[in-house]
């Protein structure tokens, strides 16, 4: 297989990768994507004070398989000492990465000084890298985005990882504020790219596959990370726009996004939680409102499985436009 490019001495096969997203890079989901071409998994970003607690709960979450390596585990807090803490105690999981989540916009996260909230102060990512990669027997990365609308300080905080030992920097290209409206700006994907040696991956705006290769070809960036495209068609990773992949093919990934979500969360919380990823599996705006009250109503999971196989045997065409 071709390498794309390293992460410090750790060579990645692939240039699209999941981004990692609260309630959607869990194992089920990101396990499937992984399978369909997903050049690594990034878990859903875990707080250090809940890993440094008595609660098992967080650890749920870097639940891997052998087949999904390369992973990295996300973490994300405000103080340096504990998030060192706590990538030392998730070490022993053995996960190939640690990755610090420098770009979460969500206001309980910033406000707190982690998350996006970490991109005010520079002193901190700069010590929280360094005592991470002087303790730590891995590779440190860090997702980031622009900044905050009055602080863009992506350039520096960029150069701040790399000098202290980070081996690799994603950035969402839009600002705190943004959240995920309004245009990823690519152009500052490019600068970060220019700025630095250690690989740079881009993420916002890529929801096609022609996509992928555009903003490589435009930011020269090592690989893409995708994010909301993926939730939408996960067959991305295989080199497939959603209009392309097979209504048999939605079928069995249907079948079996399920039956992974019963096997890691129980058969009612599967179930559940299935529920999200089948309203864009079945691109449900294509159905009748009745068939997608059926859809979404709470039942067993081989009622779910039939009525699914029922769904594409009569409106295979519908289902899939």
């Amino acid at each position: 297989m071709t390498v794309h490019f390293h992460i410090r001495d750790l060579p990645i096969h692939g240039d699209a990768l999941l981004a990692p997203m609260d309630g959607y890079s869990d194992w089920p989901f990101r396990s499937i994507c992984r399978g369909l071409g997903s050049a690594m998994s990034y878990t859903e970003f875990v707080d250090v004070q809940k890993i440094l607690s008595r609660s098992k709960r967080p650890l749920k979450k870097f639940y891997f398989e052998e087949a999904e390596r390369p992973v990295a585990f996300q973490l994300y807090g405000d103080d340096p000492d504990e998030i060192l803490e706590a990538a030392l105690k998730v070490q022993e999981l053995r996960p190939d990465i640690i990755d610090i989540n420098m770009g979460c916009p969500a206001r309980t996260v910033a406000r707190r000084g982690a998350g996006v909230g970490m991109m005010k102060t520079p002193l901190k990512i700069a010590k929280t890298f360094r005592k991470l990669t002087a303790a730590l027997d891995i590779p440190v990365t860090g997702k980031m985005r622009l900044g905050w609308d009055d602080c863009r300080s992506y350039k520096l905080i960029a150069r701040i990882v790399e000098e202290n030992g980070g081996a690799l920097i994603a950035v969402h290209a839009r600002t705190k504020e943004q959240r995920y409206a309004g245009q990823a700006d690519w152009d500052a994907i490019a600068e970060v790219k220019s700025l630095v040696k250690i690989p740079v991956i881009g993420n916002g705006d890529v929801r096609t596959v022609a996509d992928i290769a555009r903003m490589k070809r435009y930011t020269h960036c090592d690989a893409v990370m995708i994010g909301r495209g993926a939730i939408v068609n996960p067959w991305i990773f295989a080199g497939l726009d959603r209009d392309q992949v097979p209504p048999d093919e939605v079928q069995r990934v249907v079948h079996e996004h399920l039956a992974r979500n019963i096997q890691f969360y129980g058969d009612a919380d599967g179930r559940r939680l299935f529920r999200k990823h089948a309203i864009q599996y079945l691109m449900m705006q294509s159905l009748s409102r009745e068939t997608r009250k059926q859809i979404l109503r709470e039942r067993p999971a081989e009622e779910f499985v039939g009525l699914v196989s029922a769904i594409y045997a009569a409106e295979k065409g519908m289902a899939v436009r």
